[in-house]
């Protein structure tokens, strides 16, 4: 699965870069997103959702809400599968922006539905 990881974090202690590196630990293919990194747990970092060429299938918002808002349109243009809210990203204007856009938004921490703990990355 191809798994865009918005704010994306070189901080090992950001739960950006907990889902970096679990989703990585489970042989996705991991795409952080953070215009002021170049790489991330030696991944190549983008700029932005719309750098990345192909097809996402999963997205994860590590983001405050208003940023999160702000990147809905290049997440709709990419038509992932999912897209993660995790707690802290949420607001309700972004869920009904989410809705108008026809986005699938799932409000639950990503690392955990793929059966792994952010304690495990501490």
């Amino acid at each position: 699965m191809r798994v865009a990881v918005i704010g994306a974090s070189a901080n090992r202690s950001k739960y950006g870069n907990k889902a970096v590196r679990s989703y990585a630990a489970q042989g996705h293919e991991v795409l952080p997103v953070n215009p002021h990194e170049e790489t991330i747990e030696g991944l190549k970092c983008y700029k932005s959702l719309a750098d990345i060429p192909g097809p996402v299938d999963r997205v994860l918002l590590y983001v405050p809400p208003d940023i999160g808002l702000s990147v809905l349109a290049d997440i709709a243009a990419k038509a992932p599968a999912e897209v993660y809210v995790n707690p802290g990203a949420e607001s309700d204007a972004l869920f009904a922006e989410a809705g108008r856009l026809g986005l699938n938004l799932i409000f639950a921490c990503a690392i955990v539905d793929i059966g792994d703990t952010p304690a495990r990355y501490s």
